[in-house]
């Protein structure tokens, strides 16, 4: 299984890699480096953080991912769904609503979910 944690500058690099893959590690570094202003060692450190948690790969200086940016953020949402709100995606609206007031238009597209998860 992955490992879905992920710092906020962890995020981003792995969004930038979801973006551009395939990539070589060389051009990686050096978009983190435009980006980010992280010198090669800290984006290879990262890159291989990233890679042990089963996100992605470096095979020969190729970068790509094992795990979609979908699928990751989908069980990220999952998880924390089930940590805080005890699984129960209606006590977490619920809980978002109370915040939020979600417009019309958010609301027919909540209910256009539910009903094709229905089919």
């Amino acid at each position: 299984m992955h490992e879905l944690r992920m710092g906020t500058a962890e995020a981003k690099f792995a969004d930038m890699i979801w973006e551009k893959e395939p990539i070589s590690s060389g051009d990686l570094a050096k978009l983190a480096n435009a980006a980010f202003g992280w010198k090669k060692p800290t984006s290879f450190t990262v890159l291989k953080r990233l890679c042990e948690r089963g996100l992605f790969q470096n095979l020969n200086g190729t970068v790509t991912s094992l795990i979609s940016q979908k699928e990751f953020y989908a069980c990220h949402s999952e998880l924390y769904v089930e940590k805080a709100f005890g699984g129960s995606l209606p006590a977490f609206l619920a809980a978002f609503g109370t915040r939020k007031k979600l417009t019309d238009d958010e609301i027919e597209e909540i209910q256009r979910i539910i009903d094709s998860m229905r089919r």
